[in-house]
């Protein structure tokens, strides 16, 4: 190739607005445009005949680098996004294609890669998700962006809070976002769970114990309020809390002190309560269940949390950020789900809510193969139970009966498996039971 041929070639290349640099079959750059040298901050006297590793450290180099994969493999690498270690150490995003150069016998001689600098897009979408986020809560719905509103004026008090809302609506995260705003947010926030134990041993998971408290204890044990001490106590499912146990912490609240089991005397809560429940407390109260004044204790600020049926605006938003943990988790590239399977996502009513979500987007990243996720990677329950909520909005059906075609479709995917069935339709086996009986469903 003559000097004026070279010329006209890398005038070319220098006009385009990618980079692009190609490399010999020692993986030794051999071209390289002024786009490259914007992105690496390296010129091209410095980089050309080094090993290109060398010039764009990026983060694949040295496990899954593109260029080497089109030579050894032969086949083109498309749309593989990855960063790029600028000579001044800024990590720059980059979008990377590449191709094996073969000479006129069709033998690799050395490879070919583009990259496409995605530094901009990266920060509009930081700014959008910036502008949906407060802490590790992330929506665009109006409901909840007003609940944002007020957490700092909320945190800034010592109210107690009782968070009102379904299982994986994302109480936790609430609770976490108002101690971490609040005057004790340097202290620890400290979680129970008044359903996890059984009473003897909520008591002293709550309240502590002394030394010969009961049978086998052989040491003081601190309980949550002590571990909470200047922070906060987070109080999860509080409706599963038992009565002789709902007036222990009413005294508590009351009188800001507690007595473990075995403790000669009482000692003082330093404490900030906030309380969680999916259930309604008020019916709880009316039936008995719930002490009244223990309520009225509690419920000083109330905040009630959206379902995720609610606010499928905040779907894509949500699976965007679920896709970038989970692909940062299993070393997955994946560049999103298919427009196919993004309505299918929003068709979806999720009576999991936000952690329904969190676990379908992770068990599709764990078993998508591709760039893309499509229909194809879904579970089975899931799409049985989609498909069955279609055909129920066509319908115009407003009660969740379902139709023998769906009872009999899910049947037969899961091989008769009537537990398997009745979860993938949200029913229980009873209701399924039911259902087939008087659908005259063998």
């Amino acid at each position: 190739m003559s000097d004026k041929e070279l010329q006209t070639i890398n005038t070319i290349l220098d006009s385009v607005a990618d980079a692009i640099f190609t490399v010999d079959e020692d993986m030794k750059i051999t071209t390289y445009n002024k786009a490259a040298e914007s992105i690496t901050g390296i010129p091209a006297e410095e980089a050309i005949g080094r090993p290109c590793h060398e010039v764009f450290r990026a983060d694949v180099c040295f496990t899954a680098c593109p260029v080497k994969e089109a030579i050894e493999t032969g086949m083109p690498v498309t749309d593989r996004e990855v960063h790029v270690t600028g000579k001044n150490g800024r990590h720059v995003p980059v979008s990377i294609s590449a191709n094996v150069l073969r000479d006129a016998n069709g033998r690799p001689v050395g490879g070919v890669e583009t990259m496409r600098d995605q530094s901009l897009i990266h920060v509009l979408q930081q700014e959008i998700e910036n502008k949906f986020t407060f802490g590790d809560l992330l929506s665009r719905n109006k409901i909840m962006n007003k609940l944002f509103a007020i957490i700092p004026d909320i945190a800034a008090s010592e109210a107690t809070v009782l968070i009102k809302g379904d299982s994986g609506t994302g109480k936790e995260l609430f609770a976490k976002a108002i101690h971490e705003n609040s005057p004790r947010k340097d202290g620890p926030l400290v979680i129970i769970n008044c359903g996890a134990l059984p009473e003897p041993l909520l008591e002293a998971e709550i309240f502590g114990a002394r030394r010969g408290a009961y049978t086998g204890s052989i040491e003081n044990r601190p309980g949550r309020l002590e571990m909470a001490k200047g922070g906060t106590l987070f109080l999860d499912e509080l409706g599963d809390l038992p009565l002789p146990l709902q007036v222990k912490l009413l005294r508590v609240l009351e009188n800001h002190e507690y007595q473990p089991l075995g403790a000669p005397s009482p000692e003082k809560a330093d404490v900030r309560f906030i309380a969680a429940t999916h259930r309604n407390l008020e019916q709880m109260v009316d039936r008995g269940e719930f002490r009244r004044d223990l309520f009225f204790r509690i419920n000083v600020v109330s905040l009630t949390i959206p379902s995720l049926k609610e606010r499928p605006e905040d779907i894509p938003l949500l699976v965007d950020k679920f896709l970038k943990r989970f692909n940062s988790i299993y070393h997955k590239n994946i560049k999103g789900f298919s427009p196919e399977a993004m309505q299918l996502m929003l068709e979806h009513d999720y009576p999991g809510n936000v952690r329904e979500l969190l676990n379908l987007v992770e068990q599709t990243v764990i078993l998508c193969k591709q760039r893309e996720i499509t229909v194809e990677c879904f579970p089975e329950s899931f799409l049985v139970t989609t498909n069955a909520v279609r055909r129920r909005k066509r319908t115009g059906a407003s009660s969740p009966h379902l139709s023998k075609e769906v009872i009999i479709d899910a049947l037969e995917k899961f091989h008769g498996n009537k537990g398997k069935v009745s979860k993938a339709l949200g029913i229980d086996r009873t209701t399924l039971w039911r259902w087939m009986k008087r659908l005259d469903i063998q």
